[in-house]
């Protein structure tokens, strides 16, 4: 049975699955729909055109949808939407906008767990199991994939991607692409500092699979020479682990870009 309290204000186009609790001082208003088994503490704020699915739960005062904070965009221009999976936590005071252009749209997917402070910028994408500490903060286009988790304070350049299962250090700064697995730490440039085992675990992967990637990261990052051209000779290889091809292809994608943001190249 959906619950609502009776200080909350809902839109007349506010869509409530099943099961929602509403509490105090809540602001649900727009195109919005919200899945079953959501819960929105005191003083939650959703507005715009946002989507979201089931069992999700939002800590007091974070606001979800509002425009994005973008100097030149029209305060009367249309603008995008917010698309949320399933299982989602969203600790206290976290904002997440949408897209900042009509048609386009912030993805963010499932069992994520997104905690105080947090700030996930307009147009990015968000994969699953993702964990982002205390008050970092995550500007536009960014892609975060799945797995990955960020200590807290992290600051991420606009159109950075970070791979699966990475780790960023607390304080980090992160101003262009991480492979996938690995542990980055410092700031501008950030420096990679190893393989992220507990991730890999986290992942599931199989002793061999954990080895190849290790491996990999001795060759790419532990011996001389040039970073792309490792990566390219890795791929050049018959037979290599997919995850091993993973890295190696995010390092000379990223190299199109000249400073190392390969979402950049498709920037207007």
């Amino acid at each position: 049975m959906t619950q609502i309290h009776p200080s909350a204000v809902i839109g007349k186009d506010v869509r409530l699955g099943d099961d929602v609790v509403i509490g105090p001082n809540c602001v649900v208003d727009g195109d919005i729909s919200i899945g079953d088994g959501c819960v929105l503490l005191a003083n939650v704020v959703i507005s715009g055109s946002v989507t979201i699915g089931k069992n999700n739960q939002f800590f007091p005062c974070c606001t979800i949808g509002s425009r994005p904070q973008v100097l030149r965009l029209d305060p009367k221009s249309k603008i995008g939407g917010l698309e949320i999976g399933d299982g989602n936590t969203f600790r206290e005071q976290v904002t997440v906008h949408p897209g900042m252009h009509d048609g386009g749209s912030t993805k963010i997917g499932s069992e994520n767990l997104i905690m105080i402070g947090v700030h996930i910028g307009h147009d990015c994408i968000l994969e699953d199991k993702i964990v982002i500490s205390n008050y970092t903060q995550v500007s536009g286009h960014c892609h975060i994939q799945t797995g990955a988790w960020f200590s807290g304070l992290v600051a991420m350049h606009q159109f950075v991607t970070v791979g699966r299962w990475c780790y960023a250090a607390g304080m980090t700064g992160v101003n262009h692409d991480v492979p996938p697995f690995l542990i980055v730490s410092g700031h501008y440039p950030p420096e990679v500092r190893g393989v992220n085992t507990r991730g890999l675990l986290r992942a599931g992967f199989t002793e061999q699979q954990q080895q190849a990637i290790v491996d990999a990261y001795k060759k790419l990052y532990r011996n001389g020479g040039s970073l792309l051209e490792k990566a390219k000779l890795l791929t050049s290889q018959e037979g290599i682990d997919e995850n091993v091809r993973s890295m190696a292809n995010a390092i000379i994608k990223s190299s199109e870009h000249r400073f190392g943001r390969y979402l950049e190249t498709f920037r207007d």
